[in-house]
């Protein structure tokens, strides 16, 4: 029976990655992303309910549009396998099974699976524009003061611990209005530490300080290799240059799941 559950979980992550690839690419430019039915980005055709199926419809149509034969790009069906797997792997490690399908169990993986939609949405619109959408940020903020909500009234769990995040929120929110107004447009910094506090509430900080570190090594390591290759090829660049271009956004999602991911295996094998 718990087969027959990850199964249904792992197409729901299918589900769920098929919608993220969407937001990722109507979100930045202002589109509808509940009402406005999917449509092919180059032949504009309202696609239909087999050419929505997660997975397989990119397989049975070979990578086309049904329509007008252009290809499709690969990362829809990668990131639709992908986010399934994801959901897959925290539920498996989180103990998830038929027979303790209790009402916490469930709020808990609801909540994470808001969560995860935060996460790969932003990280998908940071690696292809290099932006924080403001709107994602908000819904991270929303989710993760709704989650501290219900662990204080439900899960009775200290405010007190929670305290400090709302406070930087509100300082960080309160710093991007100003900013805004300003210079008329979001803060990529700000919206980085939005969600390193959303992080720290979904994830726990021990997980959210290993992300940063991770994400700190591989940015070091990506800049040395930077220097190097410039250095071989006699060209100068600034290093705030090469830094302009770094995805930290991105980089701080994959640090962050797969962190996350392997504390819980730790916990689920380690007792």
């Amino acid at each position: 029976m718990d087969i027959l559950l990850y199964i249904l979980i792992f197409i729901m992550g299918t589900v769920f990655g098929s919608f993220f690839t969407l937001a990722i690419h109507r979100i930045p430019k202002n589109q509808d992303i509940t009402h406005t039915h999917s449509y092919c980005p180059n032949c504009n055709h309202k696609l239909g309910f087999l050419d929505l199926i997660p997975v397989f419809s990119y397989i049975f149509l070979l990578g086309k549009c049904r329509y007008c034969k252009k290809k499709i790009r690969p990362r829809y069906l990668i990131l639709e396998i992908l986010s399934g797997f994801i959901f897959v792997l925290v539920a498996y490690f989180m103990n998830v099974r038929m027979d303790n399908l209790e009402p916490n169990v469930l709020a808990e993986s609801a909540f994470l699976a808001l969560y995860l939609c935060f996460i790969f949405i932003m990280a998908g619109i940071d690696l292809e524009n290099r932006k924080i959408e403001k709107s994602i940020s908000m819904y991270g903020v929303v989710i993760a003061i709704a989650y501290i909500v219900y662990l204080c009234v439900v899960e009775n769990a200290s405010i007190y611990r929670y305290i400090i995040y709302l406070i930087i929120y509100a300082c960080i929110l309160a710093l991007d209005v100003i900013t805004l107004k300003r210079y008329a447009k979001n803060s990529y910094v700000n919206g980085i530490i939005l969600t390193i506090i959303t992080m720290s509430i979904f994830t726990g900080e021990y997980v959210t300080i290993n992300t940063i570190i991770m994400t700190a090594l591989v940015v070091a390591f990506n800049f040395l290799l930077h220097k190097i290759k410039n250095i071989r090829k006699r060209v100068r660049k600034e290093a705030k240059d090469y830094g302009a271009n770094i995805r930290y956004g991105f980089l701080l999602a994959i640090s962050n799941i797969l962190n996350y991911i392997f504390i819980l295996s730790l916990y689920k094998f380690g007792g």
